[in-house]
């Protein structure tokens, strides 16, 4: 079975925070794993899982990591395939760290970065759904009803809180 998506992830500690891009990637019908590996603690293993996704048909990285936050930059370095990185809350600066290393790459070697935690979680699977659109009408047409549901909840709470007066 062809992989759509591969979630990277420093420790298994990250593991709730980013079970919600898989959550994300279940509402689009795509494909995806989810293991831990350490640009620092298991460099030959994050290698491995590169190279095993290429064969696989891996489409997008979605890559959470805290404090130093290499993993991205290191998946980033050895894939032609776009990376979506998420910093973790997971040191005593709250995720600011993480968020710095993950976005501030060197020309040449993109990480696309999303929000610190959970919420950003859910974007890198929502991102990584719409790079995976550009090319397959299927999840293009589930992201626009994604869209229109987001819309529709706009409109009802507009409703809701006009309902007040």
């Amino acid at each position: 079975m062809a992989l759509d998506v591969l979630i990277l992830m420093g420790s298994d500690s990250d593991a709730d925070v980013m079970s919600a891009a898989g959550a994300a990637l279940n509402e689009f019908g795509l494909t995806w794993e989810m293991t831990v590996a350490s640009a620092h603690r298991s460099p030959a293993r994050v290698l491995r899982l590169i190279e095993d996704a290429h064969t696989r048909g891996v489409k997008v990285f979605i890559v959470g990591a805290g404090a130093a936050a290499h993993l991205a930059g290191v998946v980033a370095a050895h894939t032609p395939r776009p990376v979506v990185g998420v910093p973790i809350d997971s040191s005593a600066l709250k995720g600011m760290d993480a968020l710095l290393s993950t976005v501030q790459m060197p020309p040449g070697v993109p990480v696309a970065t999303v929000a610190i935690g959970k919420p950003g979680a859910t974007n890198a699977g929502i991102l990584a759904a719409q790079m995976i659109a550009l090319g397959n009408a299927g999840v293009a047409g589930k992201v626009t009803a994604y869209k229109a549901g987001l819309e529709a909840k706009v409109e009802a709470a507009a409703a809701r809180l006009a309902g007040r007066k």
